[in-house]
């Protein structure tokens, strides 16, 4: 074992002995905060003696508890750590596997991936006359989580004795859709939440026994729980009051899914230690980081600091266009590969993903290898469905959507009249469509039997991995896509094999069945799986949260843009404050430098002509080197469009949207010839209008018309 305390600096080592009460620990950008998590679960195991057992750590992602449980395990003796180490969904799944049974649910039941709730999702819609395409769908089950989230939906579906009537699937989406949940003994992820809570408020010694179980409870990214995550962690720390939250309310940029950093802030906390000391920027880009964020209200004021070397300025680039812009992106990357830094070292983040178009058009030009992060996630991707599919149905051959998914992939010429025919069978007798098929099996049918008997054996002596692929040579899944000669599919088939085998090695084989990895494979996101490759990243700065680069780039730093004119005029200054959170996210992923680019134009996103971004104002101009000269006209204009954004009762958007012209038009004047609005009074009656020679000329709108007006 090693020092619990090696590499801790003071405040971290205080975090790490602060075991008793209601902590809160303000962690910054790149501070330890993981480090911290880990050395003090260490520390209540090897010093206080407590057994891992009664200890709960839970964070946001599977990867995230993945590297803690690693981390750990190199500190306490062999064993001494187990699945309490997990996400919040994933901590739901085990308390449901020993509470479920008290509504009459199996401990065996399955639990939902995104996939799964769509293919149910269209079952209902088809049965209540919906007409199903991706976007109705996807209303449909955002429908569903919001009816779900009033909570009745249990008792009135879920519980011993409810029945859902043929006339409720035909008049109510939400019966529709939970009575085909019911026949699977599903669960999906509103639902592991939900009836979690619901157990603790409906049975008292369920919740006696897991209020005394659970000594201590350490939360990381607090920051990002919704009221419904802070209530169940709140419920569960009741009995000894120990409760440790780790977050950055300058961090939270996921208010849209529900995340409260006021709900951080306003915590009721013994102790709050904050860590400030930086351990993976330069002075130069903290300052930046500090200057911006420091403009927020809704947070705790801290300064980010660090004992590295001065480093390089950070570059602000200003563009003529967004040609200009690009080029000398792709110039500078050129820069750092010549000085020798390596291609994978670099990203370029944007606000929205709409704006990696022209990089990627410029990266082309080029010749360099660049990836887009994000994209489809790797576990929805078809062929990592299907082969699931096989090991989902040899878990559980009562599992009806794993049963479609591959029944006739590869083909077995296993017609629609027959399947239908097993499908008839497996309703009239209220049995598994596989049971059905073992009834009415024929010739066609007996290999696809076979394959999932001797699954089921295989699986009770070996590996996931060595069944996995047993199954995929066995079905000929394999040979189907190498006979499609699609390199990107066998490609994935190998790296979910991996993942498998990575899966094995960090967990003993009681820890690794077939059960416990479908378990904790349908609770993963896309941060859980990203192939790392030897190329530039390109990405928006929510799917960089959490990552960081030497080097950086944030681009399209106009206002409108980034900050996001809807979010602002739907959020005002909550709106605006979640922005300049997200600018200060996509600052504090740069190790050794920084760029910030943005271009002169058209904003066709915000239909204004483009202005600096309010954040690059917000910059003390001695952190800042300047590259490409900004007109004052330029900054006058994001003072008048942030205060036209930033007014609270937004007439001056109403006045424009009731005005002929808006910021952008190209009008026509009798004496002055064509021009461009770049600004506009408050009631949008007179505008500044930009003519092709430079010249800026303030007019009432009776004296200009639109250009394409005769």
């Amino acid at each position: 074992m090693t020092d619990i305390f090696q590499g801790l600096n003071s405040r971290q080592r205080e975090a790490v002995e602060a075991t008793e009460g209601r902590i809160r620990v303000v962690a910054g950008a790149g501070t330890g905060k993981t480090k911290a998590l880990t050395h003090r679960y260490a520390y209540i195991v090897n010093v206080l003696g407590i057994d891992p057992a009664n200890i709960l750590c839970l964070t946001f992602t599977n990867k995230a508890a993945a590297e803690m449980r690693s981390r750990i395990s190199a500190m306490v003796q062999s064993g001494d750590y187990n699945d309490f180490v997990c996400t919040l969904h994933g901590f739901c799944v085990k308390f449901l596997r020993q509470e479920i049974y008290r509504i009459g649910f199996p401990k065996s039941f399955t639990v939902l991936d995104e996939e799964d709730s769509k293919a149910i999702a269209k079952q209902a819609m088809d049965e209540l006359g919906i007409k199903r395409t991706e976007k109705t769908v996807k209303q449909f089950l955002d429908a569903i989580g919001a009816e779900k989230a009033l909570n009745g939906y249990i008792q009135a579906y879920m519980l011993p004795g409810c029945r859902i009537t043929d006339e409720m699937r035909r008049t109510s989406r939400l019966a529709g859709y939970v009575a085909r949940q019911m026949k699977h003994y599903a669960l999906d992820f509103d639902d592991l939440m939900n009836v979690t809570k619901y157990i603790l408020d409906h049975f008292q010694d369920a919740c006696d026994h897991w209020q005394k179980k659970l000594n201590y409870i350490m939360v990381d990214e607090a920051q990002d729980c919704n009221l419904d995550d802070w209530d169940l962690v709140e419920r569960l720390s009741a009995g000894h009051r120990n409760l440790f939250v780790v977050g950055d309310p300058d961090q939270c940029i996921y208010e849209w899914r529900g995340a409260r950093p006021d709900l951080f802030v306003n915590f009721a906390a013994e102790r709050t230690i904050i860590l400030d000391e930086n351990y993976r920027s330069t002075p130069r880009i903290l300052d930046v980081a500090n200057s911006v964020i420091s403009n927020n209200q809704n947070r705790i004021p801290k300064d980010l600091f660090t004992r590295k070397a001065e480093g390089k300025a950070v570059i602000h680039f200003h563009a003529k266009s967004e040609k200009e812009e690009t080029e000398w992106i792709v110039g500078e990357i050129r820069h750092i590969l010549d000085g020798g830094g390596k291609v994978n070292d670099i990203a370029i983040l944007y606000r929205s993903s709409y704006q990696s178009r022209a990089l990627e058009q410029e990266l082309l030009n080029a010749h360099l290898e660049y990836t887009i992060w994000g994209g489809t996630r790797f576990f929805e991707r078809k062929e990592i469905k299907d082969a699931l599919g096989y090991l989902r149905l040899v878990n559980n051959q009562d599992d009806d959507l794993s049963f479609e998914r591959i029944i006739n992939v590869p083909s077995r010429k296993l017609g629609r009249k027959f399947l239908d025919s097993v499908r008839a069978l497996s309703a009239g007798k209220g049995i598994s469509l596989y049971s059905a098929l073992q009834l009415v099996g024929d010739s066609k049918s007996a290999g696809f039997i076979e394959l999932i008997e001797d699954g089921k054996q295989f699986a009770r002596e070996n590996r996931v991995s060595d069944l996995l692929n047993r199954l995929l040579e066995g079905s000929g899944y394999k040979k189907m896509v190498r006979e499609d000669q699609d390199e990107d599919r066998l490609e994935n088939l190998d790296e979910l094999l991996s993942s498998i085998r990575f899966y094995e090695s960090v967990r003993t084989p009681e820890e690794s069945t077939l059960a416990d990895y479908l378990q904790d494979i349908a609770l993963y996101t896309n941060d859980d799986h990203r192939k790392d490759t030897p190329t530039l990243k390109l990405m928006t700065i929510h799917q960089a949260k959490g990552l960081e680069f030497p080097y950086v780039f944030i681009t399209g730093l106009s206002e409108g843009i980034f900050p996001n004119m809807r979010t602002i005029r739907e959020g005002k200054k909550n709106g605006e404050e979640e922005e300049r959170r997200l600018m200060y996210v996509a600052v504090t992923r740069a190790e050794k430098a920084l760029f910030l680019t943005e271009s002169e134009g058209f904003n066709i996103a915000a239909k204004t002509m483009k202005y600096p971004s309010r954040f690059l104002a917000e910059i003390k101009q001695e952190y800042l080197v300047t590259e490409g000269s900004v007109p004052e006209e330029l900054w006058k204009g994001t003072r008048n469009l942030s205060h036209v954004l930033d007014q609270e009762d937004f007439s001056a958007e109403r006045a424009a949207f009731q005005s002929p012209f808006q910021l952008g038009d190209v009008v026509c004047h009798s004496v002055f010839g064509e021009g461009v609005i770049i600004a506009a009074n408050k009631d949008f009656t007179s505008f500044d209008v930009q003519f092709d020679n430079g010249a800026v000329r303030t007019l009432r709108a009776g004296f200009i018309r639109p250009a394409d007006l005769p």
